[in-house]
Protein backbone atom coordinates (compact mmCIF):
# COMPACT_ATOMS: atom_id res chain seq x y z
CA UNK A 1 0.00 0.00 0.00
CA UNK A 2 1.24 3.45 -0.94
CA UNK A 3 0.96 6.28 1.51
CA UNK A 4 0.09 8.79 -0.84
CA UNK A 5 -3.01 8.34 -2.96
CA UNK A 6 -2.84 11.81 -4.46
CA UNK A 7 -6.74 11.49 -4.24
CA UNK A 8 -6.58 14.61 -1.75
CA UNK A 9 -4.90 16.78 -4.36
CA UNK A 10 -7.30 19.20 -4.87
CA UNK A 11 -8.39 19.86 -1.49
CA UNK A 12 -10.54 17.05 -0.99
CA UNK A 13 -11.02 13.58 1.21
CA UNK A 14 -13.38 10.88 2.32
CA UNK A 15 -15.50 9.64 5.04
CA UNK A 16 -15.54 6.44 6.44
CA UNK A 17 -18.05 5.40 3.95
CA UNK A 18 -17.21 6.79 0.62
CA UNK A 19 -18.89 10.20 0.78
CA UNK A 20 -16.03 13.09 -0.48
CA UNK A 21 -16.11 16.37 1.39
CA UNK A 22 -13.91 19.54 1.49
CA UNK A 23 -11.00 19.29 3.41
CA UNK A 24 -12.25 22.55 5.62
CA UNK A 25 -15.76 20.35 6.58
CA UNK A 26 -16.70 20.72 10.35
CA UNK A 27 -16.03 17.14 10.66
CA UNK A 28 -12.35 16.64 9.06
CA UNK A 29 -11.66 19.62 11.42
CA UNK A 30 -12.73 17.85 14.39
CA UNK A 31 -11.31 14.34 13.53
CA UNK A 32 -8.20 16.43 12.90
CA UNK A 33 -8.10 18.33 15.96
CA UNK A 34 -8.52 15.10 17.78
CA UNK A 35 -5.56 13.34 15.99
CA UNK A 36 -3.32 16.28 17.05
CA UNK A 37 -4.38 15.67 20.46
CA UNK A 38 -3.48 12.21 20.31
CA UNK A 39 -0.06 13.23 18.93
CA UNK A 40 0.25 15.87 21.49
CA UNK A 41 -0.64 12.72 24.15
CA UNK A 42 2.09 11.14 22.53
CA UNK A 43 5.25 13.23 23.77
CA UNK A 44 3.32 12.49 27.03
CA UNK A 45 3.80 9.42 26.90
CA UNK A 46 7.18 9.25 25.24
CA UNK A 47 8.60 11.36 28.36
CA UNK A 48 6.84 9.36 31.63
CA UNK A 49 7.11 5.71 32.08
CA UNK A 50 4.43 6.30 34.99
CA UNK A 51 1.57 7.12 32.85
CA UNK A 52 2.68 6.05 29.52
CA UNK A 53 0.27 3.05 29.84
CA UNK A 54 -2.76 5.07 31.15
CA UNK A 55 -1.90 7.52 28.60
CA UNK A 56 -1.77 5.21 25.48
CA UNK A 57 -4.86 3.80 26.54
CA UNK A 58 -6.65 7.59 26.27
CA UNK A 59 -4.76 7.80 22.76
CA UNK A 60 -7.23 4.54 21.89
CA UNK A 61 -10.04 6.18 23.19
CA UNK A 62 -9.34 9.24 21.11
CA UNK A 63 -8.85 7.10 17.95
CA UNK A 64 -12.29 5.53 18.33
CA UNK A 65 -13.55 9.15 19.01
CA UNK A 66 -12.34 10.38 15.85
CA UNK A 67 -13.20 7.38 13.87
CA UNK A 68 -16.76 8.01 14.88
CA UNK A 69 -16.11 11.71 13.67
CA UNK A 70 -15.09 10.76 10.32
CA UNK A 71 -17.55 8.71 9.36
CA UNK A 72 -20.59 9.06 7.67
CA UNK A 73 -24.23 7.95 9.04
CA UNK A 74 -25.67 4.73 9.04
CA UNK A 75 -22.48 2.66 8.04
CA UNK A 76 -22.67 -1.11 7.56
CA UNK A 77 -20.82 -2.03 9.96
CA UNK A 78 -20.22 -0.86 13.71
CA UNK A 79 -17.04 1.38 14.99
CA UNK A 80 -16.02 1.37 18.06
CA UNK A 81 -17.48 3.43 20.98
CA UNK A 82 -16.96 5.44 23.83
CA UNK A 83 -18.75 4.18 26.74
CA UNK A 84 -19.46 5.83 30.10
CA UNK A 85 -17.16 3.55 31.85
CA UNK A 86 -14.11 5.47 29.98
CA UNK A 87 -15.48 8.62 31.42
CA UNK A 88 -15.10 7.25 34.62
CA UNK A 89 -12.01 5.75 34.20
CA UNK A 90 -10.91 9.48 33.66
CA UNK A 91 -12.70 10.99 36.82
CA UNK A 92 -11.04 8.20 39.25
CA UNK A 93 -8.03 8.76 37.84
CA UNK A 94 -8.64 12.70 38.75
CA UNK A 95 -9.51 12.11 42.27
CA UNK A 96 -6.79 9.85 42.32
CA UNK A 97 -3.93 12.01 41.19
CA UNK A 98 -5.88 15.13 43.49
CA UNK A 99 -5.62 13.20 46.69
CA UNK A 100 -1.64 13.53 46.07
CA UNK A 101 -1.37 16.99 45.32
CA UNK A 102 -1.39 19.94 46.97
CA UNK A 103 -4.95 22.20 47.54
CA UNK A 104 -5.06 24.58 44.49
CA UNK A 105 -5.73 28.17 45.98
CA UNK A 106 -4.24 30.23 42.88
CA UNK A 107 -4.74 29.90 39.27
CA UNK A 108 -1.57 28.64 37.94
CA UNK A 109 0.27 29.52 34.66
CA UNK A 110 1.34 26.73 32.22
CA UNK A 111 5.09 25.33 32.74
CA UNK A 112 7.36 24.86 35.47
CA UNK A 113 8.67 21.57 33.55
CA UNK A 114 8.88 20.52 30.01
CA UNK A 115 6.00 17.85 30.15
CA UNK A 116 3.85 19.60 33.18
CA UNK A 117 3.91 21.89 30.03
CA UNK A 118 3.28 19.70 27.29
CA UNK A 119 0.30 18.22 29.71
CA UNK A 120 -1.05 21.86 29.31
CA UNK A 121 -0.66 22.14 25.51
CA UNK A 122 -2.41 19.09 24.93
CA UNK A 123 -5.21 20.46 27.80
CA UNK A 124 -5.30 23.45 25.55
CA UNK A 125 -5.64 21.08 22.39
CA UNK A 126 -8.23 18.67 24.07
CA UNK A 127 -10.62 21.78 24.56
CA UNK A 128 -10.30 22.91 20.93
CA UNK A 129 -11.02 19.72 19.90
CA UNK A 130 -14.08 19.63 22.29
CA UNK A 131 -15.39 23.15 20.94
CA UNK A 132 -14.88 21.71 17.82
CA UNK A 133 -17.17 18.64 18.15
CA UNK A 134 -19.93 21.00 20.09
CA UNK A 135 -19.80 22.78 16.82
CA UNK A 136 -21.17 20.04 14.82
CA UNK A 137 -24.46 20.14 16.64
CA UNK A 138 -24.95 16.38 16.36
CA UNK A 139 -26.62 14.32 19.46
CA UNK A 140 -24.71 11.41 18.69
CA UNK A 141 -21.68 12.95 19.67
CA UNK A 142 -22.76 13.80 23.23
CA UNK A 143 -20.42 11.13 24.90
CA UNK A 144 -17.57 12.09 23.10
CA UNK A 145 -17.87 15.80 24.16
CA UNK A 146 -17.87 14.66 27.57
CA UNK A 147 -14.91 12.31 27.30
CA UNK A 148 -12.97 15.27 26.21
CA UNK A 149 -14.37 17.45 28.77
CA UNK A 150 -13.04 14.87 31.53
CA UNK A 151 -10.04 14.83 29.16
CA UNK A 152 -8.95 18.18 29.58
CA UNK A 153 -9.87 18.05 33.92
CA UNK A 154 -7.53 14.93 33.43
CA UNK A 155 -4.99 16.81 31.59
CA UNK A 156 -4.70 19.89 34.17
CA UNK A 157 -4.44 17.23 37.25
CA UNK A 158 -2.00 15.28 35.36
CA UNK A 159 0.28 18.51 34.55
CA UNK A 160 0.32 19.52 38.18
CA UNK A 161 1.36 15.79 39.15
CA UNK A 162 4.31 16.39 36.98
CA UNK A 163 5.45 19.03 38.89
CA UNK A 164 4.45 17.45 41.51
CA UNK A 165 6.70 14.19 40.94
CA UNK A 166 9.74 16.32 39.75
CA UNK A 167 9.47 18.69 42.93
CA UNK A 168 9.13 21.43 41.43
CA UNK A 169 7.11 24.67 42.41
CA UNK A 170 3.69 25.33 40.30
CA UNK A 171 4.10 28.80 38.75
CA UNK A 172 1.20 31.13 40.49
CA UNK A 173 -0.58 33.58 38.54
CA UNK A 174 0.53 37.47 39.45
CA UNK A 175 -2.41 40.18 38.64
CA UNK A 176 -0.10 42.90 37.99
Amino acid sequence: MKIYTKTGDKGQTSLVGGTRVSKTNAKIEAYGTVDELNSSLGIIAALSQEYAAFIHGIQHKLFNIGSALAAEKDLKFELPSIEIEHIEMLENEIDRIIHLLPVLKNFILPGGSIISAHAHVSRCICRRAERRVVDLEDKDYAIHIQYLNRLSDYLFVLSREFLRLEGKEEVIWQKD
